[in-house]
Parts: structure tokens; C-alpha cells; sequence
């Protein structure tokens, strides 16, 4: 950034002066004339652990002070954004504060909620998960608190210079020495924007960051700004966005021995007590070394394997003996881990994020196993469920979307599902460690991750099982900061296909089509304008045809003209123009058309798409606030929901679910639908509004069914009692964490009914009862059949045994071989054979009806009985084999079966001598 971007008249006119640090050669601006380091570490250490700069405030006061105090200066206050940033499609998480306005605010697209605004936005990153506990001061949730103010060409609120003055006035309301404060140069870069910022620092410690977001990587044709070797262009848009850690003013204000002494106060003291350490606080030698173990890991992030290198240079740098250290320090890690890890769950759980496989779940089952883990390292008395709840409480439930009962028990489905999978997974891991063992090689990081990802088999038991058996591990100390950075953001879009990119030449610069389907929902026919025909694709001036989106296909029918019928096969909307994929007589551009819809299709999609509202309510009512819509799917004989659950849905919670959406279709409900502001539909709504995705637009169509609202672009009945009824036909657990339901709607649900009835019927008919009685009648039957199949099996049994003693064998080599062609079932032919074997003795028996099936079996080592099948089925024109005392295989040459068996004694006679 060029120098002047940073030459604030707040600056001059307050007397700050500009410096260039001596550790690290950053810019900074101060008060103070004498000052020749930046204040951020490492050019710096920690000054204000035992000395606050800062008067004393707790977690609830600092927040309040701070929204106060803006609040005081113009900015509306608004309320927290979930954690589970579900208004975003390119990350799982809420990692700041500016956030909450990406990207249709920030884009200037939508108008913000208040401008300017101020905001305490609770905020989860797990880029630094290694860290926590370790360097006193990294957390994996923390409180972003925030002024934005959003400058367009049209209103200007306020920029630089205001910014920081507000910042300088805040510091001196809550007792900052503003000799002491120093702002860092810094250039910003991030989500595809740009801008200078200054870093607020005091006491060693960043407290702030002050971004002036004003350049965007999209060409505007302006002259670009080479930053790290990437384009970026001035905005229209130009937002001050700033960022206050809480737990850090909080810190700086008591001047702990570390962020979580500060913050968690009770709850390190409960978690101390339950790993039975709180001895260890009361040792003033102990709370020494803390302390100072605090003010110089600080200085040092984990950033790979350096772990063991980080803590001998803070030994020294302290003087303590390393292992000393090592060992004081260590449990009291997990600790502050716990407490950390405790308030991130409190708040994922709490916002209705469902551990899972995939996505913000596999986050949140990341810190849940990372936790566990540590709990059981430590012995903790406590449960990981209490945890949470203690946290939960002292945030305030009334913050949390879902209740505390289902978040216990999302919880303890957890600690069973990560139980069973320690279980499981030492037999996969000792596999796998003697494979690499073996080699002469570590067990590598990808096999590590890909362990944890496909099993969930943390990579510390890998690491001590495999020590068990001499392998070792390639274990890096950032490991679960690696697998969190892996999985934090979406995949984004899936590329287009050449098709689509292909139609999107072609379309280029063609004018909107008018869309009628919305506005026309119980018209079939409409007149249009050909506008252009290329290949196969018909696009007109305006159209009745629904095309293909949010999980509804598109609609079908024909298009008459002069010269013909052309029939639709698929519509698709490209930007704002609707493609019709056509088939029959080819139009020319002006031709005056009939477009007739196929009704019947249009009006099952409409009944259910309108269904998938009913049940997603329906689920929600039964199963609890975290139902969030996974998937969709519409269609003619059935449709399917997925939705996010903790755990497999009874046939109990099934008929619940039915019975409360077809009470909601008898109730004939109004279905209401209109376009809303965006800004405005969210905060009436909250941000479940896109479940089926986040449409663009400063305008969003808006459907409620009962109490379910979406953003939603699709088609529906003016009622639900124009659904007609709803079936659900089954329930399948796609993967953990994901259920998915498959119903009928309509008329399709009679015709599921009818061809029900007609099974059932059916099956009546068959065991002649009526269908009342079926249930009893087939129970019979089978309870019948059950021991029909026991007796069978004795006296197979028994004709087996008697055969056997029939059978004769004679005696090669002092061993008992018996030889023999049987008529029997295969079965009968293993009981035979392995009855003569478990006395010692061999037995090449073959026969059957269609194919001649042929077993072996030996009770001595000197015979092996797969060698024998393989050459006797080899004979018969077949195959064969199996394991040394037992083999079997078949052939089809029953002519050869004398020669067969002639050969198979042969064999034994040889081995045996």
C-alpha cells in the first residue's frame, strides 16, 4: 500500500508520528517519540499480564461498554448472527464480523440492516485449533466486536480518520494510556477484497484491527493495484470494517496469566478440580511459571512439528528445566483447551449445527472428538454434556435456537458413536502400522488423515497404538488445524458443463425472458415470440415453462405453430434467459407460437415441492429446531427431502411426522408468496430462510407454508389442502448426520396407497384370510416354517450321520481316507466330511443333481484338502479351492466323476506317504 493511504490527519493533528519497527521493519504510527518497536509480537513481549492496561471488566462488561459506547456515537446496535453462516454459500462458519454482510451488503447489492452499525458477533475459526491451550492466548470462538460504516458514491458516513478517532476515544473510556497504543501498517487482503488496515496494539498485544475495505479483485476498468501479484480495483463501495477482540480487551484489562484465566474463569476452575490439578494453582512456584510460560509462548505459534522446539525455547527463556515445564504444563493445556473447545460446541450445538460427515457437522464433530479426547487423557469426573450445558447457561440459553435437552443428547449419541469407533479402530491402526513397519517408514501424514476422515480414528491413538507394535508416525502438532482448514470452506460451484458454457456464448446480450409462470399459476397455454432456435434450443420473448431449479424439474409440453408441433423435453434458466431444449418442427425467429404446458406433470411438481414445505415444518415440530434441509428433489411418482439429524428416525417419530403435515394439509393453510428485500426477509425470518440455498438478488421471493419460510424460487398449491394427502414411503440414512425422506403427494400418494392395498390383497389371497388377518396368519406361517426348517436340518443331520456309518474308508498310511460319490445336498456333503476329519481322517467326497459338487477335508497336516478339489475340479471341467483342512469346488463332467475321485485318492495316497 502507498504511504499516503496511511497518512491519517488524525495522525498529524493528534501528534502521532510515523516509524519503522527495528525488529521487523513494519510502519507504525505512535504518541510516543522514544518508541522503537511496532508493539505486536515478537517485537515485543507481553507487558500487561500482572499489569492491566485497562480498568478491570468482565466479559459481560467489556460488551457492554463497547456497544454502549458506539451506541452513544450514532450506531445501531444489531443482535449476534448465528455461528452456522448459512446465508453463505462459500463457508460453512462465521469468521468475522463483516461476515454477517458478505457479500450482498459489501457488493452494495443489498442495503445494509443500519449504517453505521455496531455489532458483538460471536465468531468461530479453527485455522489455529493446535494452538489453543498452548499459547495463551489463541481461542477457536471469540466475540468479534465491531463498528462498520458503508460508504457509496451516494452517502458518505464516515472513513478513516473518524475510524480511528473512535477507536483512540474507546480506548481512553475504559482507561488506555494512549501514550501506549501504537497502530501498525497493514495491508489487508481477504474474500476477494482489499485495503489498507492498522493493527491496534497495546501492552505486546493486538486488541484491533481497522480495515478500509476499498478495492475488490473484479475488473471495473479503473486502474488496477498489484498486490502480491494480483489485480485488485477500487470499489465503489467503501467499508470501514473493524474488528475488537473481546477476550482480549477482557484480558488486557486483567492482566491474567493467560486469555483463558481471563475468560473462563469458572470454568477452569470446575475443569481444574474435575482432572483433580487445582493443587497446582494454589503452588505460588507453579502460578510463576504460568505466567511467564504464557508471556513468551505468546511470542510463538505452532506452525508445524515445532512443538517440542517452542516449549524448550520458552524453558530456557524462563529458566526452567524443559521436562519440568513439560510436565506442569501440559494437563493444565487441556484444560484451557476444554474450556475453549466447551463454549465453541455450546455455540455450534446451540445455533443447530449437527455433527455429521460432512460440512459445518464435520467441524463441529471435530472439536467434539478433540475434547472428548483430552476429557479422557485427563480422567475428568465430569461429563462432556454438563460442560456444554454450564456454558450454554452462562451464555444464555435465550442466545440458542435449540433447547438444552436435545443438545445433551446429540452429545451422548456422540461420546457412543467416538467409543465404538476407538473401538474399532486399533484393529484397522496395528494393520496399518505393521504394514509400515515393515517398509522401514513412519506411518505418513496422508494416511493419518485420510484415517481420520473416512474413520474418525484421531491421530494420537494412531500414533500410541502404533508405538505398541515399534512403528512410528509422521504426527505434525498443527494436525487438526490442518484437517480444519481442509474442510472450513465450501467446494464452491461445480464447474460448468462445456454444454452449458457453450449456450452461454450464444445467449450473450439476448434480452430477459418474461416469465409468466409465477404470475399465470393455473394457466396451461400461453402465446409467445421465437426470439432464436439454435441446434436444438427454442428461446422465446416470454414463457409459461418452468425451468429446472432448487430440486424441481422443469416442465414439459409442446410448442404449435404453422408448421407444426415441437415438443419441450427441458428448460433451463441461463442468467435471465429461459432455454428450451426442444425436439420436432424447427421455428425461425418472429414465428408467433402456442406454448401448452403438460398440466398434469405441473400440478403433481406444485403439490410436491408444497409437500417438502409441509414435512420439513412437520420434522422440526417432531424432531427438534436443528431439522435443516440437506436436499431436495422433486418428481412425478415421489419426491424426497434430506434433512440433518443426529440420529436414525423411529417408526414412531415417522408416523408423528406424517400425522402432523397431513393435519397441516386438512387445515387448507394459505400458502403466501411475494418478493421481499432481502435485509428485510432476514431479519423477519432469521437465516433458515435458505434452506434449499442462498439466492442472488437485493429481492427474494419469499414462500410460507405454515411455519416453514424459504427463500424459494419454485412452484405451489395456493393451500395445502391442495396437496391432497402425503405418504411418506420410507425413511434411508443416507450418511451420518443425513436422513432422507421419500413421499408421495396427491394423487401420487393414492396411486402408493392403491398399489399397497393390492400387495397386501395379494398376499391375503395367497394364504386365503382376509386382510385383517394377515398379520397374524403370516406370523403363523412363518413360526411354521421356522421349525419345519429345524426338523429338516436334524434329520439332514441324522440321514448324514447314518450315511457316514454306511461310508466306508480304509486305512493309507495308519490315516482313515474315505472316497465315495454320495447323493446329497452340499451341505450334508461338508457335515460328512468334516465329521471324518475332526476324527482324524480324510475325506474326498463328491455328487449332486445338476452340477457335481465336490468337498474335501483333512484332520491331518500331512493332507492338504485344497489341492486335492482344485485337481478334481480341474478334472470335471470345473474349479475349486478353500484352506488346507477344508476346500470345495464343482464341475459339470458328471462322465469323469470315476476318474475324478480315482485321481483325488491318488493325490492323497501321495502326500500321505
Amino acid at each position: 500500500m502507498l504511504e499516503d493511504e496511511y497518512t491519517l490527519d488524525y495522525f498529524t493533528n493528534n501528534g502521532l508520528t510515523r516509524k519503522i519497527c527495528k525488529s521487523c521493519g513494519s510502519a507504525f504510527w505512535t504518541r510516543d517519540p522514544e518508541r522503537e518497536f511496532c508493539g505486536d509480537a515478537p517485537c515485543e513481549p507481553y507487558s500487561f499480564i500482572g499489569n492491566p492496561v485497562f480498568n478491570p471488566h468482565s466479559i459481560d462488561e467489556m460488551r457492554e461498554a463497547y456497544l454502549s459506547f458506539f451506541e452513544q456515537h450514532n450506531h445501531t446496535r444489531l443482535e449476534r448472527y448465528p455461528v452456522a453462516a448459512r446465508w453463505r454459500d462459500d463457508i460453512y462458519l462465521t469468521i468475522a464480523s463483516i461476515a454477517d454482510f458478505q457479500p450482498f451488503v459489501t457488493s452494495g447489492e443489498v442495503p445494509p440492516p443500519a449504517n453505521p452499525l455496531t455489532i458483538s458477533q460471536p465468531c468461530i475459526r479453527l485455522n489455529d485449533l493446535d494452538s489453543v491451550g498452548r499459547s495463551g492466548r489463541h481461542l477457536t470462538t471469540f466475540e468479534m466486536m465491531a463498528h462498520h460504516a458503508f460508504n457509496s458514491p451516494k452517502e458518505e458516513i464516515y472513513w478513516k480518520d473518524q475510524t480511528v478517532g473512535l477507536c483512540d476515544e474507546f480506548l481512553s473510556s475504559i482507561g488506555a494510556d494512549l501514550n501506549a497504543v501504537t497502530y501498525k501498517e497493514h495491508p489487508w487482503i481477504g474474500g476477494g477484497n482489499a485495503g489498507p488496515s492498522v493493527e491496534v496494539m497495546i501492552g505486546g498485544l493486538e486488541v484491533a484491527t481497522l480495515v478500509f475495505m476499498s478495492m475488490t479483485k473484479k475488473p471495473n476498468g479503473r486502474v488496477p493495484v498489484d498486490l502480491e501479484g494480483v489485480a485488485y480495483y477500487p470499489m465503489d463501495m467503501r467499508i470501514v470494517d473493524t474488528g475488537y477482540g473481546l477476550e482480549r480487551f477482557v484480558w488486557a484489562s486483567q492482566g491474567s496469566p493467560t486469555i483463558y484465566d481471563a475468560v473462563f474463569p469458572e470454568m477452569v476452575s470446575r475443569l481444574m478440580s474435575s482432572a483433580d490439578l487445582e493443587c497446582l494453582l494454589d503452588e505460588k512456584e507453579c502460578t510463576r511459571i504460568l505466567a511467564m510460560n504464557a508471556k513468551y509462548a505468546g511470542l510463538m505459534d505452532i506452525t508445524g512439528s515445532n512443538l517440542f522446539e517452542m516449549r524448550r525455547k520458552v524453558a530456557e527463556s524462563i529458566g526452567v528445566p524443559f521436562r519440568k515445564l513439560q510436565d506442569m504444563i501440559a494437563p493444565i493445556e487441556r484444560v484451557y483447551a476444554i474450556a475453549d473447545h466447551t463454549r465453541c460446541l455450546a455455540y455450534m450445538l446451540g445455533d443447530c449445527i449437527v455433527p455429521s460427515n460432512a460440512q459445518e457437522g464435520y467441524l463441529a464433530r471435530l472439536v467434539l472428538r478433540r475434547t472428548l479426547r483430552m476429557m479422557n487423557e485427563l480422567e475428568m469426573e465430569d461429563s462432556l454434556a454438563d460442560l456444554i450445558q454450564m456454558q450454554m447457561e452462562k451464555i444464555g440459553t435465550g442466545s440458542f435456537g435449540q433447547a438444552i435437552p436435545i443438545v445433551r443428547e446429540i452429545i451422548e449419541n456422540e461420546v457412543v458413536k467416538y467409543d465404538q469407533t476407538m473401538l474399532r479402530g486399533r484393529r484397522i491402526v496395528q494393520k496399518l502400522a505393521r504394514e509400515y513397519k515393515s517398509k522401514g517408514e513412519p506411518v505418513p501424514l496422508k494416511e493419518l488423515i485420510t484415517l481420520y476422515d473416512s474413520h474418525g480414528i484421531p491421530p494420537e491413538m494412531v500414533r500410541d497404538a502404533a508405538a505398541d507394535d515399534g512403528a512410528t508416525v509422521d504426527l505434525p502438532d498443527n494436525f487438526y488445524s490442518l484437517i480444519a482448514d481442509v474442510h472450513s470452506e465450501s467446494e464452491g460451484a461445480a464447474e460448468v458443463k462445456d454444454e452449458l458454457a457453450d449456450l452461454r456464448t450464444r445467449i450473450e446480450g439476448m434480452a430477459p425472458t418474461t416469465t409468466l409462470y409465477y404470475d399465470l399459476p393455473d394457466s396451461a397455454d400461453f402465446d409467445a415470440i421465437v426470439l432464436d432456435q439454435f441446434d436444438e434450443y427454442l428461446i422465446l420473448d416470454r414463457t409459461l415453462f418452468y425451468p429446472e431449479g432448487g430440486g424441481q424439474p422443469s416442465d414439459i409440453g409442446r410448442i404449435v405453430s404453422e408448421e407444426g408441433i415441437t415438443h419441450v423435453e427441458h428448460v433451463m434458466k441461463i442468467g435471465d434467459v429461459i432455454v428450451h431444449k426442444v425436439k420436432g418442427e424447427a421455428l425461425k425467429r418472429g414465428d408467433i407460437v402456442k406454448g401448452v404446458i403438460n398440466e398434469e406433470r405441473r400440478k403433481t411438481l406444485m403439490r410436491h415441492h408444497t409437500a417438502t414445505h409441509v414435512l420439513l415444518h412437520a420434522a422440526r415440530v417432531v424432531l427438534g429446531a436443528h431439522i435443516h434441509q440437506a436436499g431436495a428433489q422433486k418428481g412425478e411418482e415421489s419426491s424426497r427431502i434430506d434433512i440433518r439429524h443426529y440420529k436414525h428416525i423411529t417408526a414412531g417419530q415417522l408416523r408423528e411426522i406424517e400425522n402432523a403435515a397431513n393435519r397441516m394439509v386438512l387445515a387448507d393453510l394459505p400458502v403466501h408468496v411475494g418478493w421481499e428485500d432481502r435485509t428485510t426477509a432476514e431479519q423477519k425470518y432469521g437465516f433458515d430462510l435458505y434452506q434449499g440455498g442462498v439466492p442472488p438478488g437485493s429481492r427474494i421471493r419469499v414462500v410460507q407454508v405454515s411455519g416453514d419460510v424459504q427463500a424459494c424460487a419454485g412452484t405451489h398449491c395456493p393451500s395445502t389442502g391442495q396437496i391432497g394427502s402425503i405418504r411418506i414411503i420410507r425413511v434411508d440414512h443416507v450418511q451420518d448426520g443425513i436422513e432422507r425422506l421419500e413421499f408421495a403427494a396427491g394423487m401420487a400418494a393414492v396411486a402408493y396407497n392403491q398399489n399397497m392395498e393390492g400387495l397386501v390383497d395379494g398376499s391375503a389371497a395367497i394364504l386365503s384370510v382376509q386382510r385383517e388377518n394377515l398379520p397374524t396368519s403370516v406370523e403363523r406361517f412363518f413360526n411354521e416354517w421356522k421349525d419345519q426348517r429345524k426338523e429338516i436340518e436334524r434329520l439332514q443331520k441324522k440321514i448324514a450321520d447314518l450315511e457316514t456309518k454306511m461310508i466306508t474308508s480304509e486305512s493309507i498310511g495308519g490315516v482313515d481316507v474315505t472316497v465315495h460319490a454320495l447323493d446329497a445336498s452340499p451341505k450334508e456333503m461338508v457335515t460328512i466330511a468334516t465329521g471324518i476329519a475332526n476324527d482324524g481322517g480324510v475325506a474326498l467326497i463328491a455328487g449332486g443333481t445338476d452340477r457335481v459338487h465336490v468337498v474335501a477335508a483333512s484332520g491331518t497336516g500331512a493332507v492338504n484338502a485344497s489341492d486335492i478339489v482344485r485337481e478334481v475340479c480341474q478334472i470335471l471341467g470345473g474349479k475349486g479351492g478353500g484352506k488346507p483342512g477344508l476346500a470345495q469346488g464343482s464341475g459339470a463332467s458328471r462322465d469323469a466323476l470315476d476318474d475324478a475321485l480315482a485321481r483325488g485318492k491318488q493325490i492323497i495316497t501321495e502326500q500321505l506317504s
